[in-house]
């Protein structure tokens, strides 16, 4: 049996609290429904609602936490299969890879090929948001989870190490977010591809654009080559084609999941049309 940790909620771990500039911190225990309802976050960070929002059925989200979907485990069914020992478990190999990996990884960048599964970690991402824990502060999403390479953890805290809060920091002038997934029903089901985009449009422009990506890589990505072909220019139909046709820079897909290329071009290509708007 593994240590036992006392998670009871406090006034540093539950709920939003705002800072002078504009910035605000999240609690690890806030629920996530309580994100997807607060109004004042969806004025200032509306990815990151809407996020919430689309996450798991209402039970889950009045339940789940905000530090709790950041270090969930992996969702792949062989991890999750008692029978089977794959890396995350102490084996020596991926059972997906030469299994049934048709909702894993399009970018793959690891030994291990199941995505990460924390919608959140892939908002927070896009607004650069800052990890406190119990020993340590100012960690970026990055430094939670890793890049990737690493199959036999699903995050690099600490045995024993506790998320506390989560630090936002203040909104850009003028900017706008969207969030978007795609899934394979209509309800309670775990996204294929899900985009969260924000920028700023200034005479005509784009500005500060940053689009993370989840569901097809072993931690969320930013996409980098799209962010650059929008950075400085028109907010156009065809620029932002353009760029939704490079969200796939780098991409190794499975031979099972090679369909969520297209399926990350098109919601790049949405969401960016939407902001555009």
């Amino acid at each position: 049996c593994g240590e036992v940790i006392d998670l009871t909620a406090s006034p540093d771990t539950i709920g939003v609290a705002w800072n002078a500039d504009g910035s605000a911190r999240i609690g690890a225990l806030t629920a996530i429904a309580a994100i997807a309802s607060d109004a004042r976050l969806a004025q200032a960070y509306p990815g990151i609602t809407a996020a919430a929002q689309g996450l798991a059925t209402p039970q889950i989200r009045h339940m789940a936490t905000l530090g709790g979907n950041l270090a969930q485990r992996s969702r792949c069914w062989y991890f999750r299969n008692p029978q089977i020992a794959c890396l995350k478990k102490g084996g020596t190999d991926c059972p997906a890879r030469s299994g049934n990996h048709l909702y894993h990884v399009a970018f793959d960048l690891g030994p291990c090929v199941a995505p990460h599964p924390s919608t959140m970690a892939m908002a927070l991402l896009a607004y650069d948001a800052k990890v406190t824990t119990d020993r340590h502060s100012g960690l970026s999403i990055t430094d939670v989870l890793g890049d990737g390479s690493n199959g036999a953890v699903d995050n690099l805290l600490a045995p024993g190490e506790r998320i506390e809060r989560i630090e936002l920091p203040a909104p850009l002038a003028g900017e706008r977010a969207h969030y978007k997934r795609a899934i394979s029903r209509s309800y309670a089901e775990w996204p294929l591809v899900e985009i969260c985009a924000r920028a700023v449009i200034s005479g005509g422009t784009f500005q500060q654009v940053h689009i993370t990506a989840g569901g097809i890589a072993p931690v969320p990505l930013r996409l980098e080559a799209s962010e650059a072909a929008l950075q400085g220019k028109p907010a156009t139909a065809a620029t932002i084609a353009q760029a939704a046709e490079l969200a796939t820079s780098g991409a190794k897909p499975l031979p099972m999941t090679g369909y969520k290329l297209e399926l990350l071009t098109g919601l790049v290509r949405d969401v960016m049309e939407r902001i555009a708007t």
